[in-house]
């Protein structure tokens, strides 16, 4: 049973996306609870939320693309 390794690549690719993400997304998240006075607060408080969303849809894509690499499935 031999590993698919374009597939590992490529798992490894969406992880490595989600790494930024998952500092970038909190970090945005806290900085608007912070200047909750500010005209822009919801808005930063939205985008924070989209990349906490993104991180956590290309951690699953990564996992589920290296398993089938590894699995063969």
């Amino acid at each position: 049973m031999a590993t698919n390794k374009q597939l590992l690549s490529k798992g490894i690719k969406y992880l490595s996306g989600a790494l930024p993400l998952l500092f970038i997304g909190p970090s945005v998240i806290y900085n608007a609870f912070m200047n909750q006075q500010n005209v822009w607060h919801y808005l930063v408080l939205a985008i924070g939320i989209l990349a906490c969303l993104g991180a956590m849809f290309l951690m699953y894509k990564g996992l589920k693309t290296i398993m089938k690499g590894i699995f063969n499935d």
